[in-house]
C-alpha cells in the first residue's frame, strides 16, 4: 500500500481525544515472530531488539482520521504460548480485526497460521475482518517464506490484506493500521447503507446489532443510546 494513497489518511497526536469511532484489533501468531515490535514499532515508533515475550496481553492505542472520521484502534498483542491460550481465545469476541502474523524467517510460524486462522473463527465473530502479515522482512537471506506462498494463503482463504513488514526497519508498519483504519472505516459506511435500505424496524435494528458487535464498549454504549429498538 502507498503512503500516500489519495491522501485520505493521518496518524493523530495525542492530543486528540474524541473520537468518531472506536475499534478492537488483535494482534496474535506464534511466540517470537515480532507481534510486539510490529504494534510497538507501529504506535511509538520505536524499535528494541530485545525484547521480553508478552505476558498473555499487552495494550496499545493509535488514533487515525480516514477521510471524515477520527478513529480509535485498540490494538490487542497477544502472547503466543500455549499456557495462555484460554486467556487469549477470549479476546477474539467483539474484535473488529484480526492480525495474523508470521515470520517470513519461520516456516513453522507460517504452518502455524492456519491453526491460527481456525481457532479464530471458532471464537470470534464471523464478519471478522482479517489480515495476514509477514514480519521481519529484513532477514531476506534467510527467507523460509515466499511472498508468492504467502499470497496464494492469503487468496484461497479470502483473506482481507496481505503485506510483508519490518519493525527493525519500520518498513510497512504503519501501513497495516493504516489499512485496518480504512476497513473498519469502510465497514462503518456499509452497515450504514445496509441499515438506510432496510426493509423493515427489524432489519434496521438487527444491522445496528451487527455492527456494535464490532465495537469496543464505549462505542457501543452511544449506538445503542441513539435507537430505543435496539
Amino acid at each position: 500500500m502507498d503512503d500516500n494513497n489519495d491522501n485520505d489518511y493521518e496518524i493523530l497526536t495525542d492530543e486528540y481525544t474524541e473520537m468518531d469511532l472506536s475499534f478492537k484489533i488483535i494482534v496474535i501468531g506464534d511466540s517470537g515472530v515480532g507481534k510486539s515490535c510490529l504494534s510497538a514499532r507501529a504506535v511509538n515508533n520505536n524499535f528494541d531488539k530485545i525484547y521480553a515475550p508478552t505476558i498473555c496481553l499487552e495494550n496499545y492505542i493509535l488514533n487515525v482520521r480516514i477521510k471524515d472520521k477520527k478513529i480509535k484502534l485498540q490494538i490487542w498483542d497477544t502472547c503466543g504460548q500455549e499456557i495462555y491460550r484460554s486467556l487469549v481465545t477470549s479476546f477474539y469476541r467483539n474484535s473488529s480485526l484480526a492480525i495474523l502474523t508470521y515470520a517470513i524467517n519461520s516456516k513453522e510460524s507460517f504452518i502455524n497460521i492456519e491453526k491460527w486462522l481456525n481457532e479464530l473463527k471458532i471464537n470470534s465473530n464471523p464478519e471478522i475482518k482479517i489480515f495476514l502479515i509477514g514480519t521481519k522482512s529484513d532477514l531476506i537471506d534467510s527467507r523460509e517464506v515466499s511472498t508468492e506462498e504467502a499470497t496464494k494463503f492469503c487468496d484461497e482463504h479470502k483473506l482481507d490484506y496481505f503485506i510483508e513488514t519490518s519493525a527493525k526497519e519500520g518498513f510497512n508498519v504503519k501501513n497495516v493500521f493504516i489499512e485496518a483504519a480504512r476497513e473498519l472505516y469502510n465497514m462503518n459506511l456499509l452497515y450504514k447503507d445496509r441499515g438506510s435500505r432496510a426493509g423493515s424496524v427489524s432489519e434496521y435494528c438487527e444491522e445496528k446489532k451487527n455492527f456494535s458487535n464490532f465495537l469496543i464498549d464505549d462505542e457501543k454504549k452511544g449506538i445503542q443510546k441513539k435507537g430505543s429498538c435496539c
